[in-house]
């Protein structure tokens, strides 16, 4: 509903994955649940808005994913994002990055350098690296319009754009009010020159999800 009083066509449920235990996060099981839950609430909103049942996985520490390919499969949006280890070298977090990538499942890498503004720096990372093979396997990466993110930040955003990566914009949300913090998030777009069709959640309904489909092997 606060995404329909927003005008918006669509929004996404990407509730966290179980690794992230602070959050409650969700093992196969109540993914499955989750699943069932948001096709109905899809259903009885009957057209007015569609809503996208998803997952924010969590990418271990070898770039494995804590949930299983067969949930995976279930869900329309797939994020995949580092919450733990990062102090990890370059390399190994690059390496880590770009093995969770390769899953035909994860079709969008959430805040893809950690940073939170005035509490944490970003991790130490190859970002050119990711971004070329994220565009490489149809991979978007994410600008997260929270205010403590802003991450890809403006100047990864324009290299994101330069090597062929599709941006997925959204505003990290954990309470409805959250929602008003996409502008944020468009500021940023624009400082890095970028245009509607370079962003993943401007297309139609459909034509989102059918850009999200499972990558073919």
């Amino acid at each position: 509903e606060a995404g329909l009083e927003r005008g918006y066509a669509y929004i996404a449920i990407t509730d966290h994955s179980k690794n992230l235990a602070m959050t409650n996060g969700l093992d196969d099981k109540r993914a499955l649940e989750h699943v069932k839950r948001i096709k109905e609430v899809d259903a009885e909103m009957e057209g007015k808005i569609r809503v996208f049942a998803g997952i924010e996985v969590d990418i271990l520490g070898d770039g494995a994913l804590d949930l299983s390919d067969d949930v995976l499969a279930q869900m329309d949006v797939v994020i995949g994002s580092v919450h733990s280890l990062f102090n990890q070298p370059e390399a190994q977090m690059t390496e880590r990055v770009l093995r969770a990538i390769e899953n035909p499942y994860l079709r969008i890498l959430g805040h893809p350098t950690g940073r939170l503004l005035l509490r944490r720096e970003p991790f130490a990372i190859d970002l050119a690296a990711v971004l070329r093979r994220a565009a490489e396997l149809g991979v978007a990466v994410e600008h997260n319009a929270y205010p403590d993110r802003l991450d890809l930040c403006d100047r990864d955003l324009r290299l994101a754009k330069e090597l062929g990566c599709r941006i997925a914009v959204n505003t990290d949300s954990h309470h409805t009010s959250h929602l008003d913090k996409m502008r944020y998030g468009i500021r940023q777009l624009r400082r890095a020159w970028l245009r509607k069709e370079d962003v993943l959640n401007t297309l139609e309904p459909q034509a989102f999800i059918d850009a999200l489909r499972r990558r073919p092997a």
